[in-house]
């Protein structure tokens, strides 16, 4: 089995890339990220069209994850267990003192694939230092932590896979400049501590091990001829549950689909699964 997991930075405006990108790999399920568009603008048919199901979650033009399977999908769930939510400037004053929880954004799905707990995971980005976005991004990562632990101590044989858009490089060598990134969001320490606690929970992040070379990024901006100039950063990864780890046969980046028109800023990174034991 082909598992890619993709920013896709808006699916209808790149719908025929995405599926071409499908045809020509080979991948059996895809983890999308950034979607941007609600349930009903999904381009749902499209990939139905191409043997894919779909599983989608958005509610405006922000954000939204889903998954496409070509090898089963089912028990979608919508946000993971303790998924924080986060209230956008302006919110209604009378929720803060009804003491109404922030609503929970489109950036967490998840679906059984081939047998895989397959999660499309689009972090918080963070925003900057100091503000209310950042403190949020490690909230939400320590409540996807904790429920991701949970699922390994209740079946320490089930197959999950944590996949997406992480915001986070984890080491200095997955930016090309760590002293630009001084003082802002990405590479603190307090983001870097909350991904490596997944490791702790048990979990592999499987493209680091077999992809191991520095400078190799997955997200340039599109900006400053920032792809041409290799100014990117390494932030989409798959962490990978014990016995899932065990049927991993590669990885790869697929830089090129950040070339040409209508590219998103974000390439697929892709895992090779055997078949079951």
């Amino acid at each position: 089995m082909r598992l890619a997991t993709w920013n896709v930075n808006s699916v209808r405006a790149r719908v025929d890339r995405v599926l071409a990108y499908l045809e020509r790999s080979g991948t059996d399920v895809l983890a999308l990220q950034e979607t941007k568009c609600r349930d009903d603008q999904f381009p749902t048919r499209a990939f139905e069209d191409a043997g894919y199901e779909v599983a989608h979650v958005g509610y405006s033009q922000w954000n939204g994850v889903a998954i496409a399977s070509r090898v089963g999908l089912s028990d979608v769930e919508i946000a993971f267990p303790g998924q924080p939510g986060f209230a956008k400037a302006g919110a209604d004053p009378e929720d803060l003192l009804l003491d109404v929880p922030p609503p929970v954004e489109a950036r967490a799905i998840g679906a059984t694939c081939g047998g895989v707990r397959v999660w499309s995971l689009y972090v918080p980005h963070g925003r900057a230092q100091g503000d209310p976005h950042l403190a949020y991004k490690l909230r939400w990562l320590d409540a996807l932590r904790e429920a991701a632990a949970g699922w390994l101590a209740d079946d320490p044989a089930a197959q999950v896979a944590l996949v997406g858009d992480w915001n986070v490089a984890p080491l200095d060598t997955d930016v090309w400049d760590p002293a630009f990134f001084e003082g802002r969001t990405h590479t603190s320490p307090a983001e870097r501590d909350a991904f490596a606690a997944f490791g702790a929970a048990g979990y592999t992040e499987v493209t680091r091990e077999l992809l191991p070379e520095p400078h190799t990024y997955t997200y340039w901006d599109y900006k400053q001829l920032a792809f041409p100039r290799n100014y990117g950063m390494r932030i989409d990864f798959a962490y990978v549950s014990p016995a899932l780890r065990e049927r991993v046969t590669g990885a790869r980046i697929e830089r090129d689909e950040r070339k040409g028109a209508g590219a998103s800023d974000h390439v697929p990174v892709v895992l090779d699964l055997a078949d079951a034991g």
